[in-house]
């Protein structure tokens, strides 16, 4: 039985961009408190304020019991990392924000990842590398290109720079819902899966180690830890698919 796919019109497009520009400066926030000391719970407050002031709802909250407002994931946390106030961050860290609203009934997500003061030269690399990763996917998603070009710009530029690609966990098509179809893995052959067609809305987010690309989940259900405790990096964007290419729906458009 073949999924059933949601082609968007420009006006739907433009209620998914207003969830989205929500995350993104939601993210920003977040991001920018992000310092040594602060706790992963007063960042997740933080998260529910901001969002709570923009007239949104937070998407992760209550999904499948997920019980924060955002996925904030530290080191060798690749994702699902539950906030804490147990859980204070130090200088040197680098911390996954993965985050998602509704807003009218639309959804947005997105993710970074960032560091904490001054990280090692090694962290500082495999941010770079992961938010490459994400924009050469992201520019692979055009019109009549397949799934499978998406993955392989991803899995290529990673594996050419020495790091992993997680199979585990995969991007998604959103929309009415959070999590729609088609999945969207960050690894592929070139040619092969969906086509791409105009009106798709796409989360892409690569999600890359410094080592192996095994993971395991913790105890708590959620948290997903790469498997050789390498330190792990997660970049993702809300992306619709244009006649012109595709834009990306979570940052604000570019002037000029």
């Amino acid at each position: 039985m073949r999924e059933h796919l949601e082609l968007r019109s420009a006006a739907e497009i433009a209620r998914i961009r207003e969830a989205s520009l929500v995350v993104h400066d939601v993210l920003a926030e977040v991001a920018a408190a992000a310092v040594p000391g602060v706790t992963t719970g007063e960042l997740d407050r933080l998260a529910a304020r901001a969002t709570a002031a923009r007239g949104a709802t937070p998407a992760f909250l209550g999904y499948h019991g997920y019980p924060a407002v955002i996925c904030i994931s530290v080191n060798d946390e690749v994702v699902h990392g539950i906030p804490s106030d147990r859980r204070a961050l130090v200088e040197g860290d680098v911390v996954g924000l993965d985050f998602g609203v509704s807003l009218g009934g639309w959804f947005g997500d997105a993710a970074r990842t960032v560091p904490v003061g001054r990280v090692s030269p090694a962290a500082a690399r495999l941010l770079q590398v992961g938010a490459e990763a994400l924009r050469r996917g992201v520019a692979a998603a055009v019109p009549d290109a397949r799934l499978g070009d998406v993955g392989f710009a991803v899995q290529q530029y990673v594996e050419g720079e020495g790091c992993s690609v997680v199979r585990d966990f995969v991007g998604h098509g959103i929309g009415r819902k959070l999590h729609e179809p088609p999945q969207v893995p960050n690894y592929g052959a070139p040619g092969t899966g969906l086509r791409l067609r105009p009106g798709m809305v796409l989360a892409i987010e690569p999600m890359v180690n410094a080592g192996g690309f095994e993971v395991r989940t913790l105890d708590d259900g959620w948290t997903a830890v790469t498997a050789d405790g390498s330190l792990s990096a997660h970049f993702e964007h809300t992306v619709a698919i244009t006649e012109d290419g595709p834009v990306v729906l979570s940052e604000p458009p570019k002037r000029g």
